[in-house]
């Protein structure tokens, strides 16, 4: 079977509270810099919870703005002001309160800014917070009671959250762990599906997250499904590109298959120690309702071209299709 990573966000920007309401009264022929003469470029800091009246005090003292009333007074009326995400902004210098503020908004000047994709792995979360100028060592986060293992595998939720300088890698994890529990509850994944325990579903839902294409989620949830009912190894090839690192590789080697892994899903039946993915809802909304069917096999003969069969034979015939379909360069 052939796995794909199926990109997708949720978006979850941390806001910042800026503070009493109401507009300051701006002295008669308060001045701003002119438009349009912007100067280089400043490293603005915006912690989590920061006040309006702190940001525009920084702002006037690094040289962005003129003055930092016009920019409260601009904020504390506009309620776009309450978007502005932690981070580290690079702002233009010499610039109206107004711009300011936009540049504030704008996502693309936020270094802070990480976008957690359905389907990531611990490890891909671990590199995009490094490259995003997050730090420190990995230490103790605690996961959801119904956790049967210390990994964090399948509980950094996707999303896009905004990080203040100096946020340690800890606390950015324990936040994405945090998301998953508010956005879970909505769903009732704690109460697992039949006899399956809601980390079993957690797994399942990252399996199919790989596995299949989001239209395929629940058709795919209930071949796992049956499979575990018959004792069948899942042979899903996810599974063993998680165990040795080489996800986005089509094709697995023999030496691969051979995996004395327990995440090796053709030597040994049943789940996944762990989930091998962090699942968006889709995924686990299609885990915990999947579609009614007696599958035993699907496979990808091409592109967004998935196939469900209860029949071998009718899959052996399938895989024929993919392999002349792979040859022939339609998965590039």
């Amino acid at each position: 079977m052939t796995s794909k990573w199926v990109k997708g966000s949720a978006i979850s920007l941390v806001l910042i509270l800026l503070g009493a309401s109401g507009a300051l009264l701006l002295a008669k022929g308060e001045s701003e810099y002119p438009e349009g003469t912007p100067g280089a470029a400043v490293s603005i800091s915006v912690q989590a919870g920061e006040s309006g009246a702190a940001i525009a005090r920084e702002l006037g003292a690094r040289g962005v703005i003129l003055t930092s009333k016009n920019f409260y007074a601009l904020a504390t009326r506009d309620p776009r002001a309450l978007a502005i995400a932690p981070g580290r902004h690079l702002i233009e210098s010499h610039i109206t309160s107004k711009q300011a503020l936009i540049e504030l908004l704008d996502s693309s000047r936020n270094s802070g800014i990480v976008q957690i994709i359905e389907g990531s792995s611990f490890s891909d979360v671990l590199e995009l917070l490094r490259k995003s100028g997050v730090k420190g060592e990995v230490g103790k986060v605690g996961a959801p009671i119904f956790s049967h293992s210390t990994s964090l595998e399948g509980f950094l939720f996707p999303a896009t959250y905004a990080f203040a300088e100096g946020t340690s890698t800890n606390s950015a994890l324990s936040q994405m762990v945090i998301k998953f529990s508010q956005s879970t509850s909505s769903i009732a994944l704690s109460a697992g599906f039949e006899k399956y325990t809601a980390y079993d579903v957690l797994t399942i839902a990252s399996l199919i997250q790989i596995e299949a294409d989001s239209v395929d989620y629940a058709k795919a949830a209930r071949v796992i499904y049956n499979r575990l009912k018959i004792g069948m190894p899942l042979q899903l090839n996810s599974t063993v590109q998680f165990a040795n690192g080489t996800r986005g590789h089509i094709a697995l080697s023999r030496s691969q298959l051979g995996a004395r892994s327990p995440y090796n899903t053709y030597l040994h039946t049943g789940l996944t120690p762990t989930p091998i993915s962090n699942p968006g809802l889709a995924a686990m909304r299609a885990a915990l309702n999947p579609a009614s069917g007696d599958w035993l096999y699907f496979i990808t003969v091409k592109p967004h071209e998935t196939r469900f069969t209860k029949s071998y034979t009718e899959f052996e015939g399938w895989v024929t299709l993919y392999n002349n379909n792979l040859a022939n360069g339609a998965f590039k």
